[in-house]
């Protein structure tokens, strides 16, 4: 099964604006980022694309100016950024949609993408074996979190802890390296839940931690584009109307 991440990312999109806000109102999303780096520019213009199908106005802010970004509905601070940990800890909790600060009140983005992939397929994580490559924020340590609150045997394999050999036996997979295609076929399980949230730049397009070719022996795999990307900014999304939710 190939997950398409476009489609359950407008679905998600298109629920939440009457669950959330009467109709006619709009939320903010008070963005903060580099105005001069293009790579920023291009993933802040994935989020407004989806912010407008949400009926959100997305604003961008340079870090000086944080404190006007902190008057929206939600806040964040799009990476990478100098002094991204100072900046990321001015956001209180109940603006924290991309949940990187000390006391989040919602899950992070990518951590939800993986819950709604795994619900929908259908996927048991209990007892499972799996394996995280890669410590970040924002994939392997809310990866990580989620399927060890799901009751999986978690392993985290980073450039200096564990080995690759690990994933020959595991269930479950989830990529977020950032090292495009390093991931082959016969290094997996077949049959094995391949979660792809890794993404780099290979001859100026998007690709992702896994060879395309992985999903000939994975049970259920996601593309990179198209895949858990566009189901993380839905979610920063839904993050942010819970929050707005739980403030009334």
């Amino acid at each position: 099964m190939i997950i398409d991440g476009k489609k359950i990312a407008e679905e998600i999109l298109d629920g939440l604006h009457g669950a959330y806000l009467p109709a006619g109102q709009a939320g903010t999303l008070g963005v903060v980022m580099n105005l001069q780096n293009p790579a920023s520019d291009s993933f802040v213009k994935m989020k407004e694309r989806a912010a407008a199908r949400a009926h959100v106005r997305v604003l961008r802010y340079a870090p000086e100016d944080i404190d006007r970004a902190l008057q929206c509905d939600g806040t964040l601070v799009q990476l990478p950024i100098e002094n991204a940990e100072v900046l990321i800890a001015k956001i209180p909790p109940d603006k924290d949609v991309d949940a990187l600060g000390a006391y989040p009140l919602v899950r992070p983005p990518v951590a939800e993408a993986i819950a709604e992939i795994l619900t929908r397929a259908r996927v048991e994580v209990k007892n499972k074996k799996a394996v995280v490559v890669g410590a970040g924020k924002l994939v392997g340590l809310p990866a990580a979190a989620l399927l060890r609150e799901c009751g999986a045997d978690v392993s985290i394999i980073t450039q200096s802890r564990g080995s690759l050999e690990e994933l020959k036996n595991a269930d479950i997979v989830v990529l977020g390296a950032g090292d495009p295609g390093f991931v082959k076929p016969e290094m997996l399980k077949p049959g094995v839940v391949l979660i792809d949230a890794g993404t780099s730049e290979q001859s100026g397009k998007l690709a992702g931690d896994a060879d395309p070719a992985c999903a000939e022996v994975a049970s259920l795999f996601t593309p990179v584009p198209g895949g858990v990307g566009p189901i993380a900014v839905a979610m920063l999304f839904k993050n942010l109307f819970t929050l707005a939710e739980q403030k009334k």
